[in-house]
Formats: C-alpha cells, structure tokens, sequence
C-alpha cells in the first residue's frame, strides 16, 4: 500500500496529529519529492486566495487527505505534517506576522510568468533563519466589516487634537533625499473631500496575481487627486508621507 493510501485509510486530517508509531508523518526529503513529482506543471493562474486554496487542495489530494470544505486559519496550515506553503514567482519570500520556526517545514512552490509551478522546495525554518538577513518580523493588520460597504464614508470627523498645526508647522523637510512640505497637510475630512472624487476612477489591471503593481497604481492616482507633483512612494510608513496617509486597496470587505 502507498503513501497516500495508507493516509487515505487512517481517517486523519491535515489538523490531526500524528504518532511516530503511525508511519504517516512524510520526512522532508519524501514530502519534497511527493510534492515536486505531482505540483510541477499545475496551472495556478487565479486571484491570490483562490490560487492558494487551489494549491492546498491539491497537496491534500497527493498526500492522501481529505480536502477540507474550508481551510482553517491554523499555524502552520498543515499541522498534521507541520509544514506551511507560499507561492512564489520571485525570491523574496516573506513570511506574515510570525517569527520563522526553526523546526518547522516550509514548502515552496515556485511558478513562472503565466503562474505555472515550475520548482518546488521543502525547507527548514532553520535553513530560512540563515537567509534572513534583517531579523524583522513581517506583520499584516486585518480589519473586517459587520456591513457591506457601498457607500463613502467619513468613519472619524476630526484629527487629534491639535495634529493639523503640528504637522504643518514642519514646513518642507527632506526625508530620505526627497523633500516632503507638511506645510500643505490635510485635516482629514479635507483629505476625505479629495480621496471620494476617486470613484469611477480605472485603473489598469497588471494580473490576478500582482497585488503589489496593483497597489502601486492606487497610490499613483491617489497622490494625483490630492494634487501632488508627483507619486511619493518611498517605501514609508504611512505611504503618502506629506498627508500620514496610508493606502490599502481592497476588493472585498475582509
């Protein structure tokens, strides 16, 4: 009987834990060599969080799992055999609001222009750990709506107290070799004025899977509609420094 089989029949799900005794728990080397042999040449060309539930589907598929009707939000995602999968098509691997665990393995699934899996590697965190020549802890703040949004809306009226004459009096500084005049910030109903004109407004769509460029060409119109000679991207925090402004770009209400 194979690998999947044997998982197949032991009931178990990708969030049971696995006794040593049980035979189930993959090795890294066989988990990468499972995971190559079946990944390489599956088209994963859809919007992000299908692409991903698409690709956890089919591990669970390869290793003889049950495919869950909805994946939990469990770290890592596959508990059972202790191991985490992120899509790549460049080598900047970065990992969301979590330290990188020594122990654990860490599946990369490499994929080309036309987000076809064309590599794929099993790794340590230990093995990560070394490439990590920063040590900082990537984080990601989500924020979920009870209703549907449809409409503008001005969520706080006013600034803290006295921000806007603080901000202001700074006058133009230069911040990293650009120069940046808080002499023209915003109160931030004034800044809300100027953002709703945004609507109905295209932009071109760089791919289901290019969230950055897409992003990038929200902040390009919004520095526009706030009147800015240019697009002020310095790789800040908040992104439109003059204003402390930071952008998001949503296409749903999570």
């Amino acid at each position: 009987m194979n690998y999947p089989e044997r998982m197949s029949q032991s009931g178990k799900t990708i969030y049971d834990g696995i006794m040593e005794r049980e035979g189930l728990f993959l090795p890294l080397g066989e988990l990468e060599t499972a995971l190559r042999r079946s990944l390489i040449g599956l088209n994963l060309d859809y919007p992000l969080r299908t692409r991903s539930k698409v690709l956890k589907s089919k591990i669970c598929e390869i290793l003889g799992y049950p495919v869950p009707q909805a994946f939990r939000k469990t770290h890592p995602r596959f508990p059972g055999q202790d191991f985490d999968t992120y899509i790549q098509k460049s080598n900047n691997l970065q990992i969301w609001n979590e330290e990188i665990v020594p122990t654990r393995r860490y599946v990369i699934v490499r994929v080309d222009e036309q987000s076809v899996v064309t590599a794929v590697r099993v790794v340590t965190g230990e093995h990560l750990a070394r490439l990590d020549t920063t040590g900082t802890l990537t984080r990601k703040y989500q924020a979920k709506s009870r209703n549907s949004v449809t409409t503008p809306e001005l969520v706080t009226a006013n600034d803290a107290y006295g921000l806007v004459d603080r901000v202001r009096a700074l006058g133009k500084k230069t911040v990293l070799r650009a120069e940046v005049d808080f002499g023209r910030f915003l109160p931030i109903a004034g800044l809300f004025a100027n953002l709703v004109k945004l609507l109905g407004t295209r932009m071109p769509d760089p791919g289901t899977d290019q969230e950055r460029n897409r992003g990038g060409a929200l902040h390009e119109v919004v520095c526009q509609s706030l009147g800015m000679a240019s697009k002020q991207d310095m790789g800040t925090c908040p992104d439109v420094l003059e204003k402390l402004l930071e952008v998001k770009l949503q296409t749903q209400c999570v």
